[in-house]
C-alpha cells in the first residue's frame, strides 16, 4: 500500500524534486526499506521511475510542437543537457529529433 502511494504521488508530481525522505514519509518506511521495496516492485528505484514518468510526459509536449527547452523545464528537469541526456537514453534518439520526426 505504501508503494502505491509513493507512485501515486511521483505521477502527480513528477515535475517537482523530491527527497528519498519524502518518498519514505509518505510510505511510513524508513529511506533504505522503501528504496529496497520499491525497486523489488517496480524494478527501478523511486528516482528513476520519475524519470521514466518524465519522459513520457516530455514525449507527449514535443509531440505538440513545445520546443526542447519549454519541455525540459515543464517536466521537471535542471537545464535542456540533463534532460537530453535522458531522452536520449531512454527513447533512443535526441528530442529535437524525436520533435522533428513525429511532427512528419
Amino acid at each position: 500500500m505504501g508503494i502505491q502511494r509513493v507512485r501515486s504521488y511521483l505521477e502527480e508530481n513528477y515535475a517537482e524534486n523530491i527527497s528519498l525522505e519524502q518518498l519514505a514519509t509518505i510510505a511510513h518506511l524508513s529511506p533504505f526499506h522503501l528504496l529496497r521495496t520499491f525497486r523489488d516492485q517496480m524494478s527501478l528505484p523511486p528516482h528513476a521511475y520519475q524519470i521514466q514518468i518524465r519522459i513520457m510526459h516530455a514525449k507527449h509536449m514535443l509531440r505538440l510542437g513545445l520546443s526542447c527547452i519549454d519541455t525540459a523545464m515543464a517536466v521537471g528537469f535542471a537545464d535542456q543537457s540533463h534532460f537530453t541526456k535522458h531522452f536520449k537514453r531512454i527513447v533512443g534518439v535526441p528530442p529535437g529529433m524525436y520533435g522533428n520526426i513525429r511532427k512528419k
